[in-house]
């Protein structure tokens, strides 16, 4: 007999039976919403399995368009969808894996100015991106709105990841470095979905109130090596996105 796919006891059997999700976890997720800044290498791992667990709003930014050197980690993406913007793509991708939830494509830039209206009503942000600036631009409205923000970088076969909820934990500007790598990384696409990976499980993490989040906290992959160490951040007093707040 063929599993129906609105039958949700049957699609996320698996997951219900992890000790403390069950049916209130999975409420909790359904009534959720994301923002997901990026739908390149990290955003499409990272976008598959929370549609996957079934987050019931992912709210997925990127201005760009598909180009053939995505395809070795954007894994939303086939030839067929080359020169197509990502957003709408990797949204139709979404829904036709998970039905059940809503996924809402955004082709407008993520700036200083438009950031808060763009992410207005998520709950969580989710950091996919490649630039400096913009993720600037995300972390001062995750600072402003008290929206808490998935932090993760990728280049070679490394990856950090954190989760950021300034006053509890350092923002973004605390620890990242303010200059840009002069040239794009190398990236295999190994690394973006490893570590997209790991940004969906401090996702779930969160929303269904299980385990404990990297918070003050600095994961970093060494996959070359295999290695994985945790690295202690703490806040910048002097800070000029964040300094100003108060525990």
């Amino acid at each position: 007999m063929p599993i129906l796919i609105d039958d949700p006891a049957k699609r996320y059997a698996r997951q219900l039976a992890t000790p403390g999700w069950g049916a209130d976890g999975q409420r909790r997720l359904s009534g959720s919403h994301v923002f997901i800044a990026g739908a390149g290498g990290l955003g499409s791992a990272a976008s598959i399995y929370l549609a996957a667990a079934g987050v019931g709003r992912l709210t997925i930014c990127d201005t760009d368009r598909v180009d053939l050197s995505n395809l070795n980690r954007q894994i939303l993406y086939t030839p067929a969808d080359i020169g197509h913007e990502k957003a709408p793509t990797a949204a139709a991708r979404l829904r036709a894996l998970n039905p059940g939830i809503e996924v809402v494509p955004i082709t407008r830039e993520i700036t200083p100015t438009s950031a808060c209206d763009l992410v207005r009503g998520a709950g969580l942000i989710l950091d996919c991106l490649d630039n400096i600036e913009t993720r600037f631009a995300l972390n001062r409205c995750s600072i402003a709105t008290g929206v808490p923000m998935v932090y993760a970088a990728v280049s070679e076969f490394t990856g950090h990841l954190s989760f950021l909820r300034p006053p509890a934990t350092p923002c973004l500007e605390c620890f990242a470095p303010r200059t840009p790598p002069p040239v794009e990384p190398a990236i295999p696409g190994c690394t973006a979905g490893v570590v997209g990976a790991l940004e969906a499980m401090e996702a779930i993490k969160f929303l269904t109130g299980i385990g404990e989040n990297l918070t003050g906290r600095l994961l970093v992959i060494e996959g070359a090596e295999l290695r994985f160490d945790i690295v202690t951040i703490e806040r910048d007093p002097t800070c000029s996105a964040c300094g100003h707040l108060r525990r």
